[in-house]
């Protein structure tokens, strides 16, 4: 395609006359080379939302402040409580991941979510308190180790339901 072109500087570069029509001139002095691509690109959008309509955003936005306004009712140790049950179930939703079991995946989000607002309101709480930054780390760190590692709730019910399971076989064959 190319065949006549020679390696020298851009002012002594020869091209056939078939290479230069297309050519824009311009104040670029090396030489420019256009690729035509007989598959049309398609760039993705700027919006990633499925819904293009503003309720949809609102209705979202009422039920995070509902949501807020729960968490703000409730006491530091109810929050405490909440963050390491739902860790567990984000753990058992891992687990469930990676033994490719089925399992919810908007789950993940939504967790993860409410995890941090039950931590900004707690945050929120030692800020009205006068604790700053370098103490609210200490008191996490401390926190952390004080937690009892227990099942999720899941769990718990799912173990539930086993046991009377068994229970019923047990009473069926008996």
């Amino acid at each position: 395609m190319l065949g006549a072109i020679s390696i020298a500087p851009p002012s002594t570069v020869a091209l056939p006359q078939k290479l230069l029509s297309p050519i824009a001139k311009s104040s670029f002095t090396g030489l420019r080379l256009q690729h035509v691509c007989p598959v049309a690109i398609r760039l993705p959008t700027a919006s990633f939302r499925r819904s293009s309509s503003p309720s949809s955003s609102a209705v979202m936005m009422a039920k995070r402040e509902e949501e807020m306004k729960e968490i703000r009712t409730k006491t530091t140790e109810e929050i405490n409580e909440e963050v390491v049950d739902l860790k567990g179930e984000l753990f058992m939703l891992r687990l469930q991941k990676s033994a490719r079991n089925e399992f919810t995946s908007s789950e993940f989000r939504r967790m993860r979510k409410r995890i941090a607002r039950l931590l900004t309101v707690k945050r929120e709480r030692e800020i009205e308190d006068g604790i700053g930054k370098r103490l609210s780390r200490k008191f996490d760190r401390q926190w952390k180790r004080s937690i009892i590692v227990r099942p999720p709730p899941s769990l718990k019910k799912l173990q539930e339901e086993e046991a009377a399971a068994e229970a019923e076989e047990a009473a069926k064959s008996a």
